[in-house]
């Protein structure tokens, strides 16, 4: 039977937790991101609620309220962010499948997706403009260039990282490392989905 040396023991790499990067504390750091963005989908929450709840309130409050209702072009566009994210989760159960080439053109195809619905949602801004609702306009049109635009604002970081993991894919270095960001990305963009149909409903009922 061979003798195991002491510089032997001493060289044997510490095992890969499961999920981790292969460096030790990769498993620290996956649980880390996605308790970040826990944390950073419920401070959005909270903020959304507070302006709901100021809502709510302003309609209240006197007879110069005039609903705006739901743009029709916010129905295409709910849908193309739908799609966005039904290409984000196939993405991510290909990658964890191994299945690498797949996983790059359905990422790409949701990120795409994404800017498509900024695009639309630039587009509906200007469709009220040119039918003269404006901010200042009334309290309704108000309140919804408010919630619209800061939804966009939060969607665009996200759609930030989609664009920086897909370059990344792309040019083959998407690591066991960065599989943490398409797993945090893809909660983040998730989420924001779930918010925007909240907005939708909010509008189509209380707007």
């Amino acid at each position: 039977m061979a003798r195991v040396s002491p510089a032997d023991v001493v060289n044997v790499p510490p095992p890969v937790e499961p999920g981790g990067d292969g460096r030790s504390g990769g498993g620290a750091a996956r649980r880390a991101g996605i308790t970040g963005i826990v944390v950073a989908c419920a401070s959005i929450v909270m903020l959304f609620a507070a302006l709901t709840s100021a809502m709510i309130v302003r309609r209240g409050l006197g007879g110069d309220w005039q609903s705006l209702g739901v743009p029709g072009i916010l129905w295409l566009n709910t849908a193309v962010l739908l799609a966005s994210s039904v290409m984000i989760e196939r993405a991510r159960r290909a990658l964890r499948l191994g299945r690498r080439e797949s996983f790059n053109y359905l990422w790409l195809a949701g990120t795409a997706l994404g800017l498509l619905f900024l695009a639309g949602q630039y587009a509906s801004w200007r469709q009220l403009a040119a039918a003269g609702i404006y901010l200042a306009t009334n309290p309704s049109s108000s309140f919804f260039y408010l919630f619209t635009v800061a939804h966009a604002l939060h969607l665009g970081g996200g759609l930030l990282a989609l664009l920086y993991i897909a370059v990344c894919a792309w040019r083959l270095r998407l690591g066991p490392g960065r599989r943490t960001a398409v797993d945090v990305a893809a909660l983040y963009w998730h989420f924001m989905d779930g918010l925007w149909i909240y907005l939708l409903l909010l509008f189509r009922f209380w707007g």
